[in-house]
């Protein structure tokens, strides 16, 4: 099940990476839940698949190239914990302040939770 866990979110950055979104819908549960969260609060969440598609399209306009490599990995059973470097170059100004071709860089972590042999949950927190 390690192996195959550790393959699904492998998937799932390669095809974040390069802006694949069925690449990333593919191994997902139909009742995905994606949260996102900064400085320990949840700042966004979608529930089911077609919330997280069409986040994830509306998102990939964002940047010009993005990436997240991932630094270590943590296994719990049903849960995989991954630490990552990510890093962005932005195709929009965003509310925050960052302007177009800004790079913008953080660490952090993203947490899987698997079921019945798909990702039935993602949090991302910087």
């Amino acid at each position: 099940m390690k192996e195959q866990q550790k393959n699904m979110i492998e998937n799932y950055v390669t095809s974040y990476n390069e802006f694949d979104i069925d690449g990333m819908l593919k191994n997902l549960d139909r009742k995905i839940v994606f949260e996102n969260m900064s400085n320990g609060k949840v700042d966004f969440r979608t529930e089911g698949i077609l919330e997280f598609k069409n986040q994830a399209e509306s998102a990939k306009h964002y940047f010009k190239q993005r990436k997240q490599i991932i630094q270590s990995w943590k296994f719990d059973k049903q849960n995989v914990t991954i630490e990552i470097d990510y890093k962005a170059i932005l195709a929009i100004d965003l509310p925050n302040g960052l302007k177009t071709g800004e790079i913008l860089e953080v660490k952090g972590k993203s947490e899987f939770k698997f079921e019945n042999g798909k990702i039935r949950s993602i949090t991302d927190k910087s």
